[in-house]
């Protein structure tokens, strides 16, 4: 995949989407029922990176204060969603140690790798920060996870919403309809290709979260050094 036209494909059509008020709220966000966990392997930028997207954030406070930011601790890549999020689901369900096994067994030969995040994309209903690994071992590595997980007979859905190819971060979501919308997407363009940082991939985290990460609700259950 060409990360940097897939990336342009999504802002151009989210961007246009905005214009016509055609996005999309998040009515979960606030839930007290929403009950939706999951299983995810993700990785984390470095601190002078995150502090670059919390600069961002603060900027975007001020013309849209009532959306959801993600905080600090909560960004991240998602390496792979294993077993991706839905109601009911608790880890009384799984036994966790065959799935740091198969892990464990995915990362064997895995090396060090550095993902540069520059510019904003988007979707009708989020805005992401664009990842770009420097080498082809984030999708071997994912490859290999497909193949291993594939080969158990453990629960898990990786692949059955969408295949993921990218190293986006999640940072913005629309909890209601926007106010300040000219300004808005005047900050989203002049941030198009902004430079947040670049960092090195040393370990990987095996979490039970929440659809969106909070650190409240994310339970680390093993962090894997590569």
């Amino acid at each position: 995949m060409n990360l940097t036209e897939h990336y342009n494909h999504l802002y151009q059509e989210a961007i246009l989407n905005f214009q016509t008020d055609n996005y999309q709220i998040d009515s979960l966000i606030d839930s007290s029922n929403d009950n939706r966990y999951g299983l995810t392997l993700l990785l984390r930028p470095d601190l002078k990176t995150k502090i670059e997207i919390v600069k961002f954030l603060d900027k975007l406070k001020k013309i849209e204060s009532r959306q959801y930011f993600y905080q600090d601790s909560d960004i991240h890549v998602t390496v792979m969603p294993i077993i991706s999020c839905y109601d009911g689901f608790n880890l009384s369900q799984i036994v966790i140690e065959d799935y740091i096994k198969i892990i464990n067994e995915s990362l064997r030969n895995c090396l060090k790798f550095k993902i540069e995040f520059k510019g904003l994309t988007a979707s009708p209903s989020c805005i992401m920060v664009q990842g770009f690994p420097n080498n082809n071992l984030l999708n071997q590595f994912r490859n290999k996870l497909r193949e291993n997980f594939k080969s158990t007979t453990l629960q898990q859905s990786i692949d059955e919403r969408y295949s993921i190819q990218t190293a986006h971060s999640t940072i913005f979501r629309l909890r209601e309809r926007l106010n300040n919308k000219r300004e808005f997407l005047n900050l989203i363009d002049s941030y198009r290709n902004h430079y947040f940082g670049s960092f090195v991939v040393e370990n990987v985290e095996l979490v039970y979260n929440d659809w969106y990460q909070r650190k409240e609700n994310v339970k680390e259950l093993l962090r894997f050094e590569i």
